[in-house]
This record gives C-alpha cells, structure tokens and sequence, in this order.
C-alpha cells in the first residue's frame, strides 16, 4: 500500500487569505506611491510648484531664525525714527512707532504661520477620525455623522471663528481651534469618500475573516492609504486659514498689539497710507499674498482642491 505525499509546491488553504489581504496590500499601497519618485514629482510640480515649496521653505526658515536673522528688536521703537523710508539700516523702513517693519515681518511669520497650523492639525485629526468612523461603522453611525457635518456646512467659517472670539475673548488659539470645527466636513466628506472605496476592496474583507479587529485594519492599512488625501488638504487648507486668521487679526479678533502679525500690521499701517506711509500695510500684504499662493499651488498641484473638499 502506497501512501501519497502532498504536493509541496501548492500552499497550504489556510494561507489564502493571508496571501490574498498581503497582495491586496501590495496592490492598494503602489497606486498611492509617486510615480518616477522625485524625478516625477519635480515634473508634476513644475517651476511654478518648485518655486511656491522654495518660498514654503524661506517662510518657515524665516520663523524659526526670527531672533538670529532679524535685524532689529520687533518691539523697540524709536520716537525720532518713524516713518523712516527704506535705507540699508532698515529694508523696508519704520512704522508709526519706530520699529523696524522687516524684523516685524520676520517674527510676524511665527505667529502668522501657527495659527493655521494649529486649524489644519485639528481639522486632519477631527475630519479623519469622524470620515474613518463612519465608512467603518456605516449605517446610522454613518448617517448621523453626516446629519452633524451637514449643520457644520450650515455656519460660515468665520461666523464660527466671530463668534467664538465673542464668547472666549480675541485669541489665536480660539479663533483657530473654532475654524478648525469649520473645516472639518471639507475634510471629512473628501477622506470618507476615499476610505470608502478601501473599505469595499477585497483585503478588508479578508482581514476580516482572519480576526483582524476594526480598529487595526482602520489604522494599519485604510489609513495610509488615504494619507495622500489627508496631506493636500491640509497644503490648500493652510492658505484659507491664514488668510482668514489674518482677517482676524484686521478686525482685532485675533492676534493682539503689540505682537508681530501680517494681518494686524496690515491694519496698524492702514492710517498711515493717508499720509503716504505704505510700506507697513504693502510689504505685510504682500507677505500673506505670496505665502497663500505658494501653499495653493503647491496643494493644486499634488492633488486639487477636491483634495481639500472645496470646489469654489
């Protein structure tokens, strides 16, 4: 009597599904991956998209060696120094009180710069975690996260950020963290729809089948294969918040005197453009401007605004 031997060369059945959720994997984690790398990267931005990470960089350089590059105190004025036009002493001349406006533009990108990093962080954390539990859970969890993101869309991003600052008192903290509830069901609807389509692709199922608990598969493997989505938006999204923050900080909202702000230079200096002044309010503006469109285009470029959930 012959005994047979199993085929070594077949895998065993209770490795299929194992196999199946690692391709699945593979498969899933390759279509988010850059094409060409960096070399195609550089080709998907372009010289404009290069040029707007380049003025990104200089931004955030220049914040973090404000007390090094700066050229002067921010807050040190000088009584028979005001309204001094630009010379090699000060770049871009004095204000009203003295103070040299390049160290203030400087140190103003600091606060300039925390405030939407502070909405964008808040609105990725919130918006995923709201989008993850609806798509996992779905059914009424599903359909009450969307009946509270649909009140959200209700209130204007700065309704909510006026009337936070109303009850709180002006704050850049406040008025981001109520801009950050503002944003979340941009961010919300777009990671849904995304994760969604994760959701139903066949390695979730099969990961289920192995025991693999919800909260794994959700964290592990349909997270990261929406982080493209989640990092556009918060590109796009920074522009929108810096310049509503800087809004803000125009009506006295937001950022307070005497500390450095583009926004709230762009208002101190406003009396002053009656009486030819214009140097605090232009250069401050033109600071918010390029930033704003360097964070735009770098965002339009990596994936749109649908990205972000705005399409106006």
């Amino acid at each position: 009597m012959t005994q047979q031997t199993p085929d070594r060369g077949l895998p065993a059945e209770g490795t299929a599904a194992q196999d199946t959720v690692a391709v699945q994997l593979r498969r899933s984690r390759r279509s988010f991956a850059p094409i060409g790398g960096w070399a195609g990267l550089r080709r998907r931005l372009g010289a404009l998209g290069i040029a707007s990470a380049v003025v990104i960089a200089v931004v955030l350089l220049a914040a973090l060696l404000a007390p090094w590059i700066a050229p002067y105190d921010p807050y040190e004025g000088s009584v028979t120094a005001r309204h001094e036009a630009w010379s090699l002493a000060h770049l871009m001349g004095t204000d009203q009180s003295g103070r040299d406006i390049l160290s203030r533009i400087i140190w103003g990108a600091r606060t300039s710069l925390i405030g939407p990093l502070i909405v964008i962080l808040c609105t990725a954390v919130m918006g995923t975690a709201l989008a993850l539990t609806a798509v996992w859970f779905g059914g009424r969890v599903d359909a009450f996260i969307g009946r509270v993101l649909d009140i959200l869309f209700a209130f204007p991003n700065m309704l909510l950020a006026i009337l936070a600052v109303a009850i709180f008192g002006p704050s850049i903290v406040t008025a981001s963290i109520a801009l950050a509830i503002g944003y979340t069901p941009y961010t919300a609807r777009v990671i849904r729809s995304v994760a969604l389509r994760e959701r139903n692709l066949p390695y979730v199922a099969s990961a289920q089948l192995q025991g693999i608990p919800g909260f794994l598969i959700t964290v592990r493997h349909i997270l990261p294969n929406v982080r493209t989505q989640i990092l556009t938006g918060m590109t796009i999204n920074f522009g929108y918040a810096m310049i509503e923050l800087a809004a803000l900080s125009f009506l006295g909202l937001g950022v307070q005197p005497p500390t450095p702000d583009w926004g709230l230079m762009v208002s101190n200096g406003q009396p002053s453009l009656q009486q030819g002044y214009w140097e605090q309010s232009i250069f401050a503006g033109l600071a918010i401007v390029i930033t704003v469109a360097a964070f735009g285009y770098l965002g339009e470029q990596l994936g749109g605004r649908r990205a972000a959930g705005r399409t106006r």
